[in-house]
């Protein structure tokens, strides 16, 4: 299928990344929220005593989220995307509104582990929708506009510190609200989504442990994970723990803090993305290595942004922490972009929702197990330049490594310019 072959044909494609930014935004605002609203959910809810304990909640989503996510992938590849996409915002909603209600730390982790499990299944199945649908010459930029409802979705999570320390608001209502608005748009989501047009002569579908198989004997995919997973450290550290690390480094309010922790990067990060994948789609006319040169282009930005950001609360300058944290999002964008489409250049369709599952496995349980740690770091005094230190010499090693991936044609029909 070429989707430039005929207007509705790219129409359609469009349209699917229309509906499914609304849902990556709301999967990343409660992400947020949480994180803005640190101060005021520790007040309010018993048993949470000190960083341990609160990166304890944000792990346990991630681990959840990381070791179901092949499972959500392996189902939207064996079955419906469209079904996947739409269950999983009506189960998020759900989940959202519940946490609203919750009065003890052990409801909060409950709910934070079964939103876990609703978030699993969207990214790899949302994802390899649009790549079904944006076959070559638009997909680093369709990914990359996709992306942007997720920064978009932390933009206004940031906001919420000003919400929870409102005294007609507070955080309750923040989730009660954004949990009501999943399940009001979840329903014509599921009319208006449509699956691709299903393609002649498919090939057979793998078994889980078949599928499996075939994706870690792909010397391209075992490094394409690890290039997924070593950013995921600061990224999740950066979005997660962002707020209260401004708030305590420079004495800020918690709204203030959450702001800054979000807006400016993100909107960087939105740049990021439209610069990341017009580049890597042009870069592509010319050479199939296109989109992963753009990809190191950007990492190669994230290894200063993390060196300064830790050296920042040595200075006391809060608007130097920020113009790093742009530099972080400019570079992050540009990597967002472009991991979907590097896999399709390494897998046939018909495993690319499992192998971003398995990618959000290593990475993200990688990535709960930095929430932590860094909780338990910060209880410790350890300097932030060292921690995040240890996060650019990350950023540097997966340059190299998506330098090594080696790209192959994958799609039916004859291979692209560059092939």
């Amino acid at each position: 299928m070429n989707e430039s072959a005929t207007p509705s044909l790219s129409s359609r494609a469009w349209l699917v990344v229309a509906l499914l930014v609304p849902v990556a935004l709301l999967n990343y605002l409660d992400r947020q929220m949480l994180a803005s609203m640190k101060f005021s959910v520790m007040a309010d809810i018993p048993g949470i005593s000190n960083d341990a304990d609160w990166g304890k909640i944000l792990a346990l989503f991630k681990w959840t989220y990381a070791f179901l996510s092949p499972i959500g992938g392996y189902i939207a590849d064996r079955f419906s995307r469209r079904h996947v996409v739409a269950g999983s915002l009506l189960v998020w909603s759900i989940v959202t509104w519940a946490t609203g209600h919750v009065q003890t730390y052990d409801q909060l982790l409950l709910t934070r582990a079964v939103m876990g499990i609703s978030e699993a299944f969207y990214i790899p199945a949302a994802l390899a929708l649009i790549a079904d649908f944006h076959r070559g010459p638009t997909r680093s930029r369709a990914v990359g506009f996709h992306q942007m409802g997720i920064y978009v979705g932390v933009i206004i999570g940031g906001f919420s510190g000003h919400v929870a320390d409102h005294p007609s608001l507070g955080w309750r209502w923040a989730f009660d609200t954004a949990g009501i608005v999943g399940i009001l748009y979840a329903l014509p989501l599921f009319y208006l989504l449509k699956n691709p047009e299903p393609v002649a002569n498919p090939a057979p579908k793998a078994s889980p442990a078949g599928a499996v198989k075939e994706l870690f004997a792909n010397r391209s995919f075992i490094l394409l994970m690890l290039y997924f997973t070593l950013p995921a450290l600061a990224g999740w550290v950066v979005r997660d723990w962002g707020p209260s690390i401004l708030k305590s480094e420079f004495s800020i309010s918690q709204g203030k803090a959450g702001v800054s922790a979000t807006l400016y990067w993100q909107v960087a990060a939105i740049a990021g993305a439209v610069i990341g994948g017009w580049l890597a789609d042009r870069w592509m006319r010319k050479s199939p290595r296109g989109r992963i040169h753009t990809s190191a282009i950007g990492m190669s930005l994230v290894v200063p942004a993390m060196l300064g950001f830790g050296y920042s609360p040595q200075t006391g300058l809060l608007w130097l922490a920020i113009a790093f944290l742009i530099l972080f999002g400019l570079g992050f964008g540009m990597f967002d972009a472009n991991n979907m489409p590097i896999l399709c250049q390494i897998a046939r369709p018909e495993l690319r929702a499992t192998g971003y599952g398995i990618m959000n496995l290593v990475s993200i349980s990688c990535g709960g197990l930095a929430d932590w740690g860094f909780g338990a770091l910060r209880d410790r005094h350890v300097p932030m330049f060292h921690i995040f230190g240890i996060f650019a010499v990350a950023a540097i090693a997966s340059v190299v490594l998506v330098l090594l991936i080696r790209p192959k044609h994958t799609e039916s029909g004859p291979a692209p310019i560059g092939h």
